[in-house]
């Protein structure tokens, strides 16, 4: 993981967060000056942001948000303290209101941003400067320490052509956490065909199977905050198996960039869990990112060792020859 560090420091007042990407500083400079960049690390799994206002001056102010997978915004602007290209910028950060004011109530930090040349690529470096112990404390019990490293380990798939990174390693599992895994796929095709794929139940029904020899028997989509969903499969005539299917809510909607719901297996008492489905587009090719969520690190295990992954990677591989098609 990029993100070797992250430190506080009670009598500076400071919080300090260091990570080693193999890339020039340059490019760096590049994801941190570019909203549409910088909108897919600032905020961990679950939380993305979307920077609304991006005005990149001294004086200037951005405004973002970063929105949880039940819809739930927490608000955040930066004021342009100064600008040093392409060595870094430092900001005042502040907790924000809707209209994107920052929350007298709230503490503000000072944050320094630097990105220096390193003998294997280049090095960033994150200081937050606080008023008092009180305000680090604050910031610090609200989980930011966590929150920021997995953020941050998020660049190495940001600085990367995305083509590069993902084409030819087919369907990747990464486990985040006792309770998350992040599922990602490069499909070969634009964001808005892989997100009809998702939300059209006849096209649906023509790749998402699993392994061969199995049929998707229903198919009821939801498309608004609070519609009920179901699927179900059963294996064809000659194919081992018994059928299942599975049923939830839809939690979130952000067509066609995310949708997030929750899902059980249908007909048993197993826990739900959440999935959180993002599409990003790069250069005609789609990266397909599922975050899980999971109650515990036992389910987890249950529902990997199934060969999920591995029913996943036959659809995905069907849905690219469908969009060819």
């Amino acid at each position: 993981m990029p993100v070797t560090s992250v430190e506080t420091d009670a009598e500076a007042l400071t919080l300090t967060l260091v990570a080693d990407f193999p890339v020039g500083p340059e490019r760096l400079w590049a994801v941190f000056t570019d909203p549409r960049q910088l909108e897919r690390v600032w905020g961990p799994p679950g939380w993305p942001s979307t920077f609304d206002t991006f005005d990149f001056a001294p004086g200037g102010r951005a405004k973002y948000r970063m929105t949880s997978p039940t819809g739930e915004s927490a608000n955040g602007t930066w004021e342009f303290l100064s600008i040093d290209p392409p060595r870094g910028y430092e900001v005042i950060d502040s907790f924000a209101d809707d209209d994107g004011e920052p929350l007298e109530t709230m503490p503000a930090m000072r944050m320094a941003l630097t990105f220096a040349a390193t003998p294997e690529g280049s090095r960033l470096t994150s200081v937050s400067r606080f008023a008092s112990a009180e305000a680090l404390e604050q910031v610090v019990a609200m989980g930011v320490v966590e929150g920021s490293t997995l953020a941050m380990n998020q660049l190495d798939i940001v600085l990367q052509d995305l083509r590069a990174y993902a084409q030819g390693k087919g369907t990747q599992l990464e486990v985040l956490s006792d309770q998350h895994v992040r599922i990602t796929r490069l499909i070969d095709g634009p964001r808005d065909l892989v997100w009809r794929a998702h939300t059209d139940p006849e096209l649906m029904k023509r790749w998402l199977l699993g392994p061969d020899g199995w049929r998707m028997t229903e198919c009821e989509i939801g498309d608004t905050v609070g519609a009920a969903y179901r699927t179900a499969w059963a294996p064809e005539p000659g194919t081992e198996g018994e059928a299942f299917g599975f049923d939830g809510e839809v939690l979130y909607i952000e067509a066609p960039r995310r949708v997030v719901q929750t899902e059980h297996m249908t007909g048993t008492d197993f826990p739900s869990t959440t999935n959180d489905l993002s599409l990003y587009e790069e250069d005609g090719a789609t990266l397909l990112t599922l975050l899980i969520e999971y109650p515990d690190a036992a389910t987890r295990d249950m529902v990997l060792a199934t060969g999920m992954v591995d029913g996943m990677e036959t659809s995905y591989a069907r849905l690219e020859r469908e969009l060819v098609g």
